[in-house]
């Protein structure tokens, strides 16, 4: 994981009103495996940033993985 990566947790976290699923962008690392992400509506609005480590969010990808392209 990397600075301005797209991420979604991976377990819920209700006493930060988080839950999995949800989807969020790094935008800091404090040390390896710890990231600060920021959580934002279909608008742009922040609601939340939380520091989380790498054990609780997966990256999301936008275009195939390994070099594989499906052709429809």
């Amino acid at each position: 994981m990397k600075l301005l990566d797209v991420v979604a947790l991976t377990e819920d976290l209700p006493e930060l009103g988080l839950y999995r699923g949800q989807v969020g962008t790094i935008v800091e690392e404090y040390e390896p495996e710890v990231f600060e992400v920021e959580f934002s509506d279909l608008t742009g609005k922040a609601y939340a940033v939380e520091t989380l480590n790498a054990s609780q969010l997966m990256t999301l990808y936008h275009q195939p993985i390994g070099g594989k392209t499906l052709l429809v």
